[in-house]
Order: C-alpha cells, then sequence, then structure tokens
C-alpha cells in the first residue's frame, strides 16, 4: 500500500462531492485529505483527493470516479509523481514568543511566518510536507500551542502540460458540430399533450 494522489477534472455541480465520497465510503476507504478548487478552465474544478491503498485498487477507484457524467478526467500519481505542498497555522501565546528566543528561532528556521499578532496569541502560517508541518506543531507543544489546523493537500502532477491542454487537443480532433435548435421546442404544447 502506498499514499496515491488522485486528481479529477469536474464540473461544478451540486451533489458531485457527495457522489464522489460514497466511491470511497463503499468500499471502506478513508480519504486521507481532500481538496476541491477551481482549475486553470473557467467552469472546470479540481478535486485532490489522497488516499492508502494499491495501485489496483486506485486505477479502480478512478474508472468509477470517472464514470460520473461531470466527471471529465481522472488521473491517479504517487507522492514521487506531484508537486504537493500543504499550508498550517499555528496559535501560540504572545508572551511566549516574546520571551523565550528560543520559539522564535524555531519558528524561523520552519520559515513559519506571522499572519496575525495581537497581545494575547500570535498566529503563525507555514507551507510544506505533512512531515515538516507535523514537525513545527510537536515543538511548538511544550509552548502552550493554543490551537492547529492544516489545510488539504493541494498538488500539481509534474509530468502533465495541464488538463487545458489535453481539452484543447481534444477540440482540435473533434470539433464540435453547431448547435442545433429542437424543431419542436416551441410547439411543445401540441407535442407532449394526450
Amino acid at each position: 500500500m502506498e499514499e496515491y494522489n488522485i486528481t479529477a477534472y469536474t464540473e461544478n455541480q451540486v451533489g458531485l462531492l457527495n457522489r464522489i465520497a460514497i466511491i470511497f465510503s463503499r468500499r471502506k476507504i478513508n480519504i486521507e485529505s481532500l481538496n476541491v478548487s477551481p482549475s486553470e478552465i473557467e467552469g472546470i474544478h479540481r478535486f485532490n483527493i489522497v488516499i492508502v491503498e494499491t495501485e489496483e485498487v486506485v486505477e479502480k477507484l478512478a474508472k468509477q470516479i470517472e464514470k460520473q457524467v461531470e466527471v471529465l478526467k481522472v488521473y491517479f500519481n504517487t507522492n514521487a509523481d506531484v508537486i504537493w505542498q500543504e499550508m498550517a497555522l499555528y496559535k501560540v501565546p504572545t508572551d511566549v514568543i516574546a520571551e523565550k528566543v528560543l520559539v522564535e528561532r524555531l519558528l524561523r528556521e520552519n520559515g513559519a511566518r506571522a499572519v496575525v499578532i495581537r497581545k494575547d496569541y500570535t498566529v503563525f502560517e507555514t507551507t510544506g510536507h505533512r512531515e515538516e508541518t507535523d514537525s513545527l506543531l510537536r515543538a511548538l507543544q511544550p509552548y502552550g500551542l493554543i490551537e492547529f489546523v492544516r489545510s488539504a493537500r493541494i498538488a500539481i502532477i509534474k509530468a502533465s502540460d495541464g488538463f487545458h491542454h489535453k481539452l484543447q487537443e481534444f477540440e482540435q480532433r473533434e470539433p464540435s458540430e453547431e448547435v442545433a435548435e429542437n424543431e419542436f421546442l416551441n410547439d411543445r404544447e401540441k407535442v407532449f399533450t394526450m
């Protein structure tokens, strides 16, 4: 078993997230991370789903997700095949940071930057891999860490020209026909009566 990143390009439709989640829950597969955001193409969204499974199971899942009407294309990759990051926020008492040089040095060494500074607390932000954000979390706990939150993984496939490129290639190979009007559209009362 290995950690896989599943990337799905979809239309933005209500209920699609639920139907995709059901594909995993039926098979009792835990989703480690889930991020949905707009993609590089207007009107197309991108799902980044992280799971720990075998390649065979991931391939079947990808095919199952791709069967959804609103799903345009699904890819799956190992961590070695993607560039990925997660963002984390840490809320720490401000007086601890002011009094202890060690904490300030620790934050600087981990590339953390202050987002909010108040009298009672300071919020720091850092990005990196899970191990990096977890490492800073463990280091800050003895100093009165108040709160911690980590975002879902965002990832870009290394060996990809982008989905928009594949979409352009498809449109060049199979250009869409002119829009055809339904000849019965204006006469629907006459056509659909009993």
